[in-house]
């Protein structure tokens, strides 16, 4: 019960707010400058994603560098609701491999998604592409918005989903150790994922995801973290992205942030039309030799 309200507690600063009413539960336990901000990000989203489409993006049509087998797989449960996620490791693989739970952007866990999971794979790890919908994808970004919204009104059952992820991991596929990793709104989760999870997670990267500089929050912090950010994503302010940098050297955490001078938001994203080819082969290199540095 205490992680179940740590959790939450966590997750109301990620919260993105989307226009769309807010459970009571919520409103009570979230300080008024909390709700604005997530207000105002939500706004932000909003704005930096109108008009696209889930294109799959040149960072989705790269093959993994070693054959791979996929499958779908139930990996959770939440409240007798069985979770289905895209499950990939190596087919010549010898042995138990570290583990990846890869989170999706805020279209959903769609073909682009799984591509990213097997390129992942294909570095020499058994990944997990999760999903946060529970079924269903953005075909719009008036969609996306509204599934993302959905999505956040219960913070703590997306908790409990990608704790069951990391379970399922390290109990059904063997994982060694479990790093997790994902874009914009699966961003915000995998920085969410490693503070919940402390030392269960053993490396984290986090593309453009909701900043936080709570130094209570990251005090929980026990995972070396990089950090990929755009210099002109007007969705993930440059400037909270500096003050999160600051707290965490602070702390005197292990973490690793990266901006790329002129890169918009979503600029390595699996879907979507705001790929920028340098960020995204710079930001991919960095992120596998991260993982295989804290990872094997």
């Amino acid at each position: 019960m205490e992680l179940a309200k740590r959790v939450v507690s966590l997750s109301l600063l990620l919260v993105v707010g989307l226009g769309c009413a807010k459970p009571a539960a919520q409103e009570s336990a979230a300080p008024a400058g909390e709700v604005a901000a997530a207000d105002e990000h939500g706004a932000r989203m909003q704005h930096e994603h109108a008009g696209e489409a889930p294109v799959a993006t040149p960072a989705a049509e790269v093959a993994p560098r070693q054959e791979v087998l996929a499958q779908d797989v139930v990996y959770a449960d939440l409240d007798g609701t069985p979770v289905q996620g895209h499950l990939v490791r190596l087919v010549a693989a010898e042995g138990p491999l570290p583990g990846l739970i890869v989170i999706q952007e805020w279209w959903g866990l769609n073909d682009n998604v799984r591509a990213m999971a097997a390129r992942f794979a294909g570095e020499g790890y058994v990944v997990l592409a999760v999903d946060l919908y529970e079924g269903a994808t953005g075909a719009t970004a008036e969609e996306a918005a509204a599934l993302m919204g959905k999505a956040m009104e219960n913070p703590a059952r997306l908790a409990a989903n990608l704790r069951q992820a990391h379970a399922h991991l390290k109990e059904s596929a063997g994982a060694t150790k479990v790093g997790v990793v994902g874009w914009c709104f699966g961003g915000g989760w995998s920085l969410a994922t490693a503070l919940d999870l402390g030392s269960g997670i053993d490396a984290a990267v986090m593309y453009y995801g909701r900043t936080i500089d709570d130094k209570a929050e990251l005090a929980k912090l026990e995972a070396p973290l990089l950090g990929l950010f755009g210099g002109v994503d007007e969705g993930i302010p440059l400037a909270g992205v500096r003050s999160m940098e600051a707290a965490l050297a602070e702390l005197g955490k292990q973490a690793e942030i990266v901006v790329y001078d002129g890169a918009d938001h979503a600029f390595a994203n699996p879907s979507g039309g705001r790929y920028d080819e340098a960020a995204a082969s710079d930001s991919w290199k960095r992120t596998t030799e991260f993982f295989a540095r804290h990872l094997r």
